[in-house]
């Protein structure tokens, strides 16, 4: 399964960013701490035209520390770019922000030259609770579902400091399978573009790898860490089926309720402090997408990319 999800409003967005960044002096990019990666938008650089960038690396409470850090040193490394860990409810870490784009743009501020900020980032990342904690008020609409924000607005967290709000915003197409699946996990795609039942099972195939340990304290599925490694996930899922009661009648397993489950006990932290990517990862995900990316368009090309053929009717 490919999962896509670009909704007509992310076009107006794209344009949008488009305009703005002319007069912006920074731009923010907040990502999912539990997928740094995937929710990174490979267009933003194009659109932003390389301006200085600080990724707000959010939802640290909900991702591995030990993977926290190894994003964070992946960006910090980067030419004209910063990277902060936070939760976007937590005040003091948020006000960091400000600094870090003081930093970035050193030339900026004051009345005459007040610091012009865009910030953007996947649906549902957060990015409306950071700015109403930035604000200390309710400027931004926020929500647990992708797309709640529709319109570009601006935020003025002090007298030299605006801070412009986009809608939150896809990519045409996701090239990365990984990405998709990771996304939709996430709740950052819409429900309609994704099959639960898929996407649950590509999720245990990275948490039984990886935390294997965590998915049998929250299952007690009473198997070692290495056994639930080895499990086929179809096996391992039927298994937490059974354990939480997800079952139809005469006893078979309901896929789609366990299927929900698991999503649900990802997203809400019940299975623990789980990142889904390492920047190694990521990368080798990455290169594998383009290349058969670019393949796929070889095959575009050869076949002369042209519309079918009309039926009489």
């Amino acid at each position: 399964m490919t999962i896509q999800w670009f909704p007509g409003h992310m076009h107006l967005t794209r344009k949008a960013i488009t305009e703005r960044v002319k007069d912006i002096d920074v731009v923010i990019e907040m990502l999912d701490a539990r997928l740094p990666g995937s929710s990174a938008n490979p267009l933003l650089a194009e659109l932003t035209g390389h301006k200085p960038t600080l990724k707000v690396v959010n939802k640290q409470d909900m991702a591995d520390p030990v993977r926290t850090a190894l994003w964070l040193a992946h960006y910090n490394a980067q030419e004209k770019t910063r990277a902060i860990a936070l939760d976007a409810s937590v005040s003091a870490p948020a006000r960091a922000i400000i600094a870090a784009c003081f930093e970035l743009a050193p030339n900026r501020g004051g009345m005459v030259k007040p610091m012009r900020v865009l910030i953007c980032g996947i649906p549902n990342v957060g990015k409306s609770t950071l700015i109403n904690t930035l604000a200390g008020k309710r400027a931004a609409k926020t929500g647990d579902e992708a797309g709640v924000t529709r319109n570009e607005q601006r935020i003025a967290l002090a007298d030299d400091f605006y801070l412009f709000d986009t809608p939150g915003m896809l990519w045409p197409r996701i090239v990365v399978p990984e990405s998709g699946f990771n996304l939709a996990a996430s709740g950052a795609v819409g429900r309609n573009a994704y099959d639960d039942q898929e996407v649950a099972l590509e999720l245990l195939a990275k948490l039984k790898v990886h935390y294997g340990e965590l998915l049998e304290v929250r299952y007690k599925l009473g198997l070692s860490q290495q056994a639930i490694a080895d499990l086929p996930e179809e096996e391992l899922m039927e298994a937490i089926a059974r354990k939480r009661g997800a079952l139809a009648s005469g006893g078979a397993v309901n896929w789609q309720k366990v299927a929900e489950l698991v999503i649900a006990d990802f997203r809400g932290t019940h299975i623990g402090r789980v990142t889904l990517e390492t920047p190694e990862m990521f990368g080798r995900w990455l290169a594998a997408g383009l290349k058969a990316d670019a393949a796929r368009s070889e095959r575009k090309q050869a076949r002369g990319d042209k519309p079918p053929k009309r039926r009489n009717r």
